[in-house]
């Protein structure tokens, strides 16, 4: 009505010419669809085929088809006289084929961006397990499989898809099957799609109770603001709408406030509306109930019978209008001998003679936007994004809350005002709408097997990671300095540490080693003291000297393996081990020879005398030390030990500790002391029972027992342990095996020196060994 009597004003647009329109019914089957289009061409009467009965005021332009089935059913018929047919429903790429469908014409823009649209909305606000309602149509079966698609590219899930069939007979049954699939369902977004007609089951639900925990997601194609008064109106509180962008068009609210059926009484549409929307008639003996008052207007209605900014579906007929009608300005343009007619209607002006020029119109409407009807040039629909809100006096708005524009660059398409929106009652916040739980910060999303991505299950993060944030796929690690908290949410700084003095095992292991080595000491001290006893000279005084000032350098030696590593301790730690304890081993297999040599120098005509009291041992200890001291020198040439940070071992700290640089280099020391400890234990289990005076061959065995046993036990522990115990384990070593040493060989020497001096003479140990 709006665009007819604005044309009618337009000097410029089929000037002294009026427009008219005729409203026919539109029903929900084909056999009504074709009744009522056979009435249109007959004329108001009997409806018979090819005679019109209609002399005046024929139409030469259809503008309806609000679904595509609506339009295919008119257009079987009015294809066969080549009607023009210009359609204000959602854009449908079936109809847009010439070949079936040559007089159709199609004014909606396209919807191809509406599905990447809906999961940009999903995508903003975390909803990954969404369901779907769409009418039985092709269009709504397009639809879903290009939503389906754009959700799997974005690892969005389909929680259920549930199809709404127009049917009046099983409105019921369908509405009870889609409940329970509804109730039974823990996705809390719903996207509906599809026309209002097939839709009417769901927009008219008395079971409301359902329907109130879910968030709907729809476009405007579906009016859920259009319900009659006993539907519960708080069903779709909360709901989004994506709306196709229109422009404000200039005179339509004042057009609105202005209407009056008083003005136009021969409006019959008009009085039926005033009287369905004011529940009065316009005028005595017209209607039931009262008669209106004569200042009712459309801007006091609510939204639910009128708004009053023009809906997409609006602007779409306001534009169809003035499409026919400057297709006839066109035509009339170019066939001048038409213009003449009977009371103004140009009888000659034959329908299809409008296809040519219904395909080339292009225009500028009153807001200024392009209107074009070729084909394939309808643009890509735009959206704003409307809240719709009900409130408790039964009255509801739509506020747009965001667009999305599809010709924006990536990234600046989707714009939503989150804070603007109001959430359905039950919500009260954005909710996430997912499959499973929420993975709080310190887990992370494990995929299920044979279920849909958005299925999952949470676990920990693994050691040395964390998540700071919910539903993360992956952990992150901390950085080397840094370790994870006992939740795994954030990271903390590592505590350096390594064997210190200050702490409890260190004090405690430093102590030990000045105590056994100032013990070595006074042993020393003894022997030096009782230099010419027998038990002292027995064996070879000199080598008892060296193994036991060896012994305390030995117990010494360990103190470099406590502290803060340094490159000096570092290089000196392992290499000061090595060469003392190669310098005891080798003086105890010297002393083990010694037995021999003596034993046999007993003999008569024995050649071994000549090696008794000779300096032969000596020269073996230097030999030995010597092959050790070139090990040492190799490796400290090659690959040195160097002051490094073990991160890895323990989560909590860094462990300073010094790198062996070479871990062959590291073994072969370790390697040499063995063979010299092996070769000692042998000679010395083999000599133990010499019949000689002086035989300490019993006191080496089981010396050597005990120091092979320690480091026995030493390797698989020193490989088990990380930082500062692994530290530890070779200083215990070091010192049980010194330890051991000392007291197997030298205790029983002090205790027959200190406390039994009768027994340390010549003349008893010769009718007493101590063997």
């Amino acid at each position: 009505m709006f665009a007819v009597e604005e044309i009618n004003r337009n000097t410029k647009l089929l000037p002294n010419m009026t427009l008219g329109f005729h409203i026919f019914n539109a029903y929900h089957n084909d056999e009504r669809t074709l009744e009522s289009s056979l009435v249109w061409l007959s004329g108001q009467g009997p409806t018979i085929p090819n005679y019109s009965c209609e002399r005046q005021g024929k139409s030469k332009v259809v503008i309806g088809g609000a679904t595509s089935e609506l339009t295919v059913a008119m257009g079987s018929l009015l294809e066969l006289y080549r009607f023009p047919q210009v359609t204000y429903g959602l854009f449908d790429p079936l109809l847009n084929d010439p070949g079936q469908f040559p007089s159709v014409y199609q004014m909606a823009p396209r919807d191809t961006s509406l599905p990447l649209a809906m999961v940009q909305l999903m995508l903003h606000f975390k909803w990954t397990w969404v369901g779907l309602v769409a009418s039985e149509d092709s269009r709504s079966e397009n639809f879903l499989r290009d939503l389906q698609e754009e959700m799997v590219r974005n690892d969005v899930c389909v929680a259920f898809i549930q199809k709404i069939f127009y049917d009046v007979t099983e409105d019921d049954r369908y509405l009870s099957y889609f409940l329970k699939k509804l109730f039974c369902s823990t996705a809390r977004v719903i996207v509906i799609y599809g026309n209002t007609d097939t839709l009417l089951t769901l927009r008219f639900s008395k079971v409301p109770h359902t329907l109130l925990y879910r968030m709907w997601v729809t476009s405007s194609h579906w009016d859920i603001a259009k319900k009659p008064g006993y539907v519960y109106f708080d069903n779709f509180h909360g709901a989004l709408i994506f709306s196709d962008q229109t422009t404000k068009i200039p005179g339509f609210k004042h057009f609105l406030k202005t209407i009056n059926p008083a003005k136009d009484p021969e409006n019959i549409f008009l009085q039926n509306f005033w009287n369905s929307a004011f529940g009065c008639a316009p005028k005595i003996g017209k209607g039931d109930g009262a008669v209106c008052s004569p200042n009712a207007s459309l801007d006091t209605l609510r939204l639910s019978y009128l708004d009053m900014t023009m809906s997409h579906q609006s602007y779409t007929v306001y534009s169809a209008v003035y499409a026919v009608a400057w297709a006839l300005h066109e035509m009339f343009l170019v066939r001048s001998e038409m213009q003449s007619n009977t009371n103004g209607n140009n009888s000659g002006a034959y329908p299809w003679k409008l296809h040519s020029f219904l395909k080339n119109v292009q225009f500028n409407n009153s807001a200024g936007n392009l209107v074009v009807l070729a084909e394939k040039k309808n643009s890509v629909a735009n959206y704003d994004i409307l809240n719709y809100v009900t409130f408790g006096n039964d009255t509801e708005v739509l506020v747009k809350v965001g667009e999305f524009v599809s010709e924006a660059p990536a990234g600046q398409q989707f714009i939503i005002q989150q804070k603007a929106i109001v959430w359905p009652r039950t919500w009260g916040e954005p909710l996430p709408s997912i499959c499973d739980k929420v993975c709080s910060p310190g887990f992370h999303i494990k995929a299920q097997e044979g279920s849909p991505v958005c299925c999952f299950d949470c676990a920990p993060c693994p050691q040395g990671q964390i998540s700071n944030q919910t539903d993360r796929d992956q952990c992150m690690k901390c950085p080397e300095d840094q370790y994870p908290n006992m939740e795994r949410i954030h990271c903390l700084p590592k505590r350096v540490t390594f064997l210190a003095y200050e702490e409890t095992l260190g004090m405690a292991l430093a102590s030990i080693a000045v105590c056994f080595s100032l013990l070595t000491v006074l042993v020393l001290w003894v022997f030096v003291k009782h230099k010419d006893t027998p038990i002292v000279k027995a064996n070879n005084r000199d080598l008892s000297y060296i193994l036991l000032l060896s012994l305390s350098l030995c117990f010494l030696c360990s103190l470099f393996f406590i502290g803060r590593p340094t490159a000096t301790n570092c290089l000196l730690r392992q290499t000061t081990f090595g060469i003392m304890f190669t310098v005891a081993i080798s003086s105890i297999l010297a002393k083990t020879i010694t037995v021999v040599l003596a034993f046999r120098a007993t003999r008569p005509g024995s050649k071994s005398r000549r090696w008794v009291g000779s300096k032969a041992p000596i020269s073996l200890v230097v030999f030995c030390t010597f092959i050790q001291v070139m090990l040492c020198a190799i490796w400290l040439l090659l690959s040195p030990p160097f002051p490094d940070s073990d991160t890895n071992s323990d989560p909590e700290n860094i462990i300073l500790e010094c790198n062996e640089g070479s871990l062959i280099a590291f073994y072969s020391v370790l390697g040499y002391i063995a063979l010299l400890a092996l070769g000692s234990f042998t000679v010395a289990f083999l000599a133990r029972n010499l019949p000689d005076t002086f035989n300490e061959a019993k006191f080496i065995t089981f010396s050597m027992l005990v120091f092979c046993s320690v480091w026995i036990s030493f390797l698989p522990t020193y490989q088990s342990t990380k930082g500062k115990m692994m530290v530890a384990v070779e200083v215990f070593s070091i010192l049980s095996s010194s330890a051991g040493l000392l007291g197997c060989i030298f205790i029983p020497k002090c205790y027959v020196i200190l406390l039994q001096p009768q027994k340390n003479t010549k003349k008893f140990l010769k009718n007493n060994p101590i063997s």
